[in-house]
């Protein structure tokens, strides 16, 4: 189990031109080579009369699956870029197709090689990168008078506060790191003196997006 991984929230697209050669980057998040494959399959019918549909994909946890196609240009000069990509950023559970048509003037390998990842990056960057965090969720229920002290370990210590609850008790919602759990509740205990209910939630991988939590 990874405690945290970078991968992209939705699908997305960007075009660049490269001395009038157009590369259309789609990216798409995907969990399955059996998905992947299909997206692949689904870009070549759309862009049927395209030059080139070149494509990489990775996913696993450890990166267990990675594929790659040049799809009819100069071998190494556009799928493994597309990679290559993916690779340096370590994004997981993404496939990219990136479609060219040629606009009549050779490129180059070089060339190539620049204009395929390029597009790949501006790809990714347009999808969005979601910092992944694998997330251990207490509710921690504290007196009126222990509630200030509670409050600033939590702020202090790195740990997320994601709601506060006033009752007769104050009860803080808060996400921990994986890592982080079991000195988390040692510090509560600790603080209070023992007067301190605590209940563990489900853990969830999630990811903040625009300040707000996307539970995945």
């Amino acid at each position: 189990m990874l405690e945290q991984y970078k991968t992209i929230g939705q699908q997305a697209q960007k075009e660049i031109v490269e001395k009038k050669s157009r590369f259309i980057a789609t990216v798409r998040p995907v969990k399955t080579e059996e998905e992947a494959k299909a997206f692949i399959a689904e870009m070549k019918k759309k862009y049927w009369d395209a030059t080139h549909n070149v494509f990489a994909y990775q996913i696993g946890q450890k990166n267990e699956i990675q594929r790659f196609s040049d799809d009819g240009e100069p071998q190494g000069t556009a799928g493994m870029p597309v990679l290559d990509v993916l690779q340096k950023e370590d994004i997981k559970n993404t496939a990219i197709v990136v479609t060219r048509y040629f606009g009549g003037t050779l490129l180059g390998t070089g060339g190539l090689v620049r204009a395929y990842g390029k597009a790949a990056k501006e790809g990714l960057l347009a999808a969005g990168i979601w910092e992944v965090v694998f997330y251990k969720k207490f509710d921690v229920s504290v007196s009126y008078t222990d509630a200030g002290k509670a409050q600033y370990e939590i702020l202090q210590g790195g740990y997320t506060l994601y709601d506060t609850i006033y009752t007769e008790n104050v009860t803080y919602i808060v996400l921990t790191t994986a890592s982080q759990g079991d000195l988390f509740l040692k510090k509560m205990i600790d603080i209070t003196s023992n007067r301190v209910q605590i209940k563990e939630d489900t853990p969830f991988y999630g990811a903040w997006v625009n300040g707000q939590l996307q539970i995945l």
